[in-house]
């Protein structure tokens, strides 16, 4: 599983021109699940992101994760992390999860990061997205649950 997390001041997901969902401050999370990802990825990727302490404090440190400050998620699943690059100039997805099985487990993991007691707004899986949002820092971070 890849997660490219990044901290906002606000994000917002269009879907056919219309605001679908939006969050204040927190993280945007761009989504990909591989095919051989199983549940504990899911499970270990939401402690880590909730926990994760890139949120500034009041000396201006990067030391408060979403838990401690209260902030929003939006969730956006991105199965175009999954590209393979190695070869030629076409992306290839085969190591992404199948569409029907990647739903549910986009689905389950916005519930595990709801279990710690986050706000989490999604957008529609295998929708035509737009995604605005407002880069704090700017700071992104790239977890993979390999790693």
């Amino acid at each position: 599983m890849r997660v490219v997390v990044q901290r906002v001041k606000y994000a917002k997901c269009h879907i056919e021109g219309q605001v679908y969902s939006a969050i204040g401050p927190g993280f945007c999370l761009l989504v990909g699940i591989y095919a051989d990802d199983d549940l504990s990825d899911l499970e270990k990727m939401a402690y880590r992101i909730a926990h994760l302490r890139i949120l500034e404090d009041d000396k201006g440190k990067m030391n408060l994760s979403l838990l401690e400050s209260g902030g929003s998620i939006l969730s956006i699943s991105q199965f175009t992390l999954c590209a393979k690059t190695k070869k030629g100039h076409r992306p290839s997805f085969t190591d992404a999860k199948e569409a029907g099985i990647a739903k549910d487990y986009y689905l389950y993991f916005n519930e595990c990061l709801r279990n710690y007691g986050l706000q989490v707004a999604e957008g529609i899986f295998q929708s035509d997205m737009g995604i605005e949002l407002y880069n704090d820092g700017p700071v992104t971070i790239i977890l993979d649950s390999k790693e």
